[in-house]
């Protein structure tokens, strides 16, 4: 401030003093908004501090909710500020918002931490209705979480932890589901998938990609049926069960995979089939979360079930999941892990190594163009992830797990496939 004030004294001599204290205080308040070490005009930076926030799905109309994902992020940050920070930089974490599952208070929650509250970037974003995507590509502002809907792809500002999981038609679609369930099996040939989707647009386009990689994997895709209400869990179940036991020629498929998001959703459509006699494998991507096993009803339900997640398995004896168990427990002692908890956490991760590739003179616009600038990051605890290359396709990675007896078991550990183009 002294040196500030001796420049502004000698600039400014000659003038009268009303107006050498006024540049004084500008000057001063100048400071304080941007300091010199930014580079210029850094929103939600200053020379200690890079200010984040989310945007969860934290309450819903059928019960489902991200809200761990805070969890996550916040036990990642933590340990970077522990060690530091970024550059003489602490993480300055906000929280997340609610957005309710719903796109227009998604989209009111983003301009909200970019206007109001003054973030450099949104970290995590884990809602799958979000609404917030258009307000940020058009204010350059960075986001980060899981790329759950189309809302994610062809973006310059969006990174999804594991890509884009909506890739259109020509961009590489993963095939690692589909392949890590046949080695489970031990092999696809003669067997046969059903897909159950939602009406919502994340979760039919989750249809359209996750057939493809069964197909690709070399299961017979023997329907695909997208007209369950995505709002709340249907009174009767029976028509959609009916479909899927007589969907491979008059009998049941060997594997039906469910493209729900929320646990009651599965829990209503697996309960169903078991009644109707289901004997073949049921899988999908959000049913890995131990807290459904407090409830008896939802464990039963979900026994036997392969659930898909993106990341490796709490289970696992990877350091990197070790680590990142002993972050959870400092800012939440106790707590239950969870599938959300996750993906803030690597959400979070991945901002941090972007944030560190970029160096200390920081701007959104420095940022981007580290992040879309022939970026790639490997962590044995998500895979890997590479810009620009995954805002149009995901990064092909993910890991399967079996809840057995009551207990979360590995089935197959993380791994990374390579893509084939989207039909």
């Amino acid at each position: 401030m002294v040196r500030r004030h001796h420049e502004v004294r000698r600039g400014a001599a000659g003038l009268a003093g009303a107006l050498a204290v006024a540049l004084l205080l500008a000057g001063c308040a100048a400071e304080r908004r941007t300091p010199a070490a930014t580079g210029g005009g850094a929103p939600g930076v200053t020379a200690t501090t890079v200010k984040v926030g989310g945007v969860l799905t934290k309450t819903s109309a059928s019960g489902y909710s991200t809200k761990d994902a805070e969890i996550g992020a916040k036990a990642r940050f933590e340990r970077a500020n522990a060690e530091g920070g970024v550059h003489g930089r602490k993480i300055e974490f906000v929280g997340a918002e609610d957005d309710g599952q719903d796109a227009a208070k998604g989209d009111a929650a983003a301009r909200k931490l970019v206007q109001k509250d003054q973030v450099f970037a949104l970290v995590p974003v884990h809602a799958p209705n979000f609404g917030g995507a258009a307000f940020l590509e058009q204010q350059g502002v960075p986001w980060f979480g899981w790329a759950t809907g189309p809302q994610w792809c062809g973006t310059r500002t969006g990174f999804g932890y594991n890509g884009c999981l909506a890739p259109k038609k020509g961009a590489g679609s993963q095939t690692w589901w589909g392949r890590q369930m046949a080695d489970l099996l031990g092999g696809a040939r003669g067997r046969s998938v059903y897909v159950q989707t939602t009406d919502s647009s994340g979760s039919k386009y989750g249809g359209t990609t996750i057939s493809q990689s069964f197909a690709a994997a070399g299961f017979e895709l023997v329907g695909v049926n997208s007209g369950l209400p995505a709002a709340a869990p249907p009174p009767d179940w029976l028509p959609y069960v009916n479909k899927i036991m007589t969907s491979d020629g008059g009998k049941a498929p060997d594997v039906v995979v469910s493209v729900i998001a929320g646990t009651k959703f599965n829990v209503g459509l697996y309960s169903a089939l078991k009644r109707a006699g289901y004997r073949g494998v049921l899988t999908d991507a959000t049913s890995y979360d131990a807290a459904i096993l407090k409830d008896p009803a939802s464990a039963q339900a979900l026994e036997g079930v392969v659930a898909a997640p993106m990341f490796e398995p709490f289970e696992s004896t990877a350091p990197e999941i070790a680590t990142f168990k002993a972050d959870v427990e400092k800012v939440a002692p106790g707590a239950t892990l969870t599938q959300h908890m996750a993906i803030g956490y690597w959400a979070a991760d991945i901002f941090l190594d972007m944030l560190t590739k970029t160096g200390k003179d920081l701007t959104r616009a420095r940022f981007l163009a580290t992040a879309d600038g022939d970026y790639s990051y490997e962590n044995a605890g998500f895979g890997r992830i590479r810009f620009p290359q995954d805002h149009t396709e995901p990064n092909g990675c993910g890991a399967l797990v079996r809840l057995e007896g009551g207990a979360f078991k590995v089935a197959k550990s993380l791994k990374c496939f390579d893509n084939v183009p989207l039909k």
